[in-house]
């Protein structure tokens, strides 16, 4: 991932962060039939290995889960993000040199993936995987409210994957090039935006204190 030092976000929290509260991730491996990509939920163990452990699952007839892996996998998880007119920059009015962005928070994980069918350690990532997206609500489903045999026959229907984080990106792009007063523009009018995912990203607009 290209990322000029200005955007580069090297904090292991934000970049864990990124990772916890993207609820859909881009599995992408590269091989002799060109690349595959599988939008999959994914989520990070934290407590394995230097830079941590991605565990998710595809369709047992997804072919990038029988296809051999050249070299390592890429997960991608992006964050907020959001056009940037260049109506809002001050630099808009003294100059007229300004054009459109877009500004968007993107963590690239890297490392050699496993595929596995085991029953057991699938159950343990499908019960995982839920627990962390049903845990906030108020009467949260559990792998253990359906039938036992019925749990069976759908994980024979996935093959699980195991990728341990060697290399990890993280990318922020909130106008930090851009003067103060075109940062102060920017999260103004992204707070006003109709759109709710303009709005997520206005504060995260780095701006300096008056």
């Amino acid at each position: 991932m290209y990322t000029p030092p200005a955007f580069r976000d090297d904090d292991r929290d934000s970049l864990r962060e990124t990772i916890r509260a993207a609820r859909l991730a881009n599995f992408v491996t590269a091989t002799a039939d060109g690349p595959l990509v599988t939008p999959l939920p994914l989520f990070l163990d934290a407590s394995e290995g230097e830079h941590g452990v991605i565990y998710g699952h595809l369709a047992k007839a997804n072919p990038q889960a029988h296809t051999p892996p050249i070299g390592e996998a890429v997960a991608v998880f992006m964050g907020p993000d959001a056009y940037i007119t260049p109506s809002w920059y001050a630099t808009k009015a003294e100059s007229g040199k300004v054009v459109p962005t877009w500004n968007y928070v993107a963590v690239h994980a890297h490392g050699p993936v496993e595929f596995f069918d085991d029953p057991e350690r699938l159950r343990t990532v499908v019960t995982r995987l839920t627990e962390l997206q049903e845990g906030e609500r108020a009467e949260p489903w559990a792998v253990g409210d359906a039938p036992d045999p019925f749990i069976a026959g759908q994980l024979r229907g996935i093959i699980g994957l195991r990728m341990t984080v060697t290399r990890i990106e993280g990318k922020r792009k909130m106008s930090q090039n851009r003067v103060p007063a075109d940062r102060a523009g920017v999260a103004a009018g992204l707070a006003q935006s109709e759109h709710p995912s303009d709005r997520a990203v206005a504060p995260l607009i780095p701006i300096e204190p008056v």
